[in-house]
Parts: structure tokens; C-alpha cells; sequence
């Protein structure tokens, strides 16, 4: 399967991306569509296409100096099992303006043993780290 990864936000299908993310994605269901759109803009995307759609997504919100979250992680389910999310953690590995960063972080519930394969590993030092959370933000 030929799959292209590109940046360019052109080329984004932001409705395929804000459907997924509203309806599929368990992390931020009822997300509104100018949340979205807004949180594209201001990061750097990763679109997985196929034949001239896309099907899959990352992001990455940087400083693109220190500090990098990778986010919004996923691969339409009828292409997943075929390589498409290792090709989109290449592309964001490979990524000349994400090089030299100091501190790369994500979170998951269920795919550490993907990301480990990737250098991705628990909190060194969980203690040091806080958040603001809120889980009902969208409702």
C-alpha cells in the first residue's frame, strides 16, 4: 500500500479529521469543529493519504525547539493493520523542524506497546509532572 504523509494543511481533510475526532475518538468526543480547526491551525499536522484521501492524522503541538505533545493520533479503521500509523511515526521522527527536541510526551490508554517501538516511554519522573484536566470541557 503506497501511502503518502505530507504537512501541508491544504491538504488536510478537515472534515474527516473533525469527524473522527467528534465522533470516534474516544479522548475528545463532542469536540466543537472550530476547536478543531483552530488546534490545526496551530500545530503541526501529519496527514497519511491513500490514493488521494486521507486516512489517517497526528499532530504535533511544539515550540519547535524544546518541547513537543504528540496528539490526535489515528488511522481510519478499515486501513488500520497496515502499516499506516508506523509510516505517520517516521514522518514525525523524521521531521527536520522536530529534530534536537528535549522532551517529546503523549498520552495513551491502550497503545504504549506501538509507541515504545518509537523510543516512547513511561514518566522517568512522574512526580515532577501536573496537569489542569478538564474531561467535560466539550459537553
Amino acid at each position: 500500500m503506497k501511502i503518502e504523509i505530507s504537512n501541508e494543511y491544504e491538504k488536510l481533510d478537515i472534515d474527516m479529521i473533525f469527524n473522527f475526532l467528534n465522533v470516534e475518538a474516544r479522548w475528545c468526543q463532542g469536540i466543537p469543529r472550530a476547536t478543531v480547526e483552530k488546534a490545526l491551525k496551530n500545530s503541526l499536522c501529519f496527514g497519511a493519504f491513500f490514493n488521494g484521501s486521507q486516512i489517517g492524522f497526528a499532530r504535533m503541538v511544539t515550540d519547535y525547539a524544546t518541547f513537543g505533545n504528540l496528539v490526535d493520533v489515528f488511522v481510519l479503521p478499515e486501513y488500520r493493520g497496515q502499516g499506516v500509523s508506523k509510516q505517520l511515526m517516521l514522518a514525525i521522527g523524521e521531521h527536520p523542524e522536530l529534530q534536537g527536541l528535549r522532551r517529546v510526551m503523549l498520552a495513551t490508554s491502550d497503545k504504549q506497546s506501538m509507541y515504545a517501538k518509537y523510543g516512547f516511554k513511561s514518566l522517568g519522573r512522574p512526580e515532577i509532572f501536573m496537569e489542569l484536566f478538564d474531561a467535560d470541557v466539550y459537553r
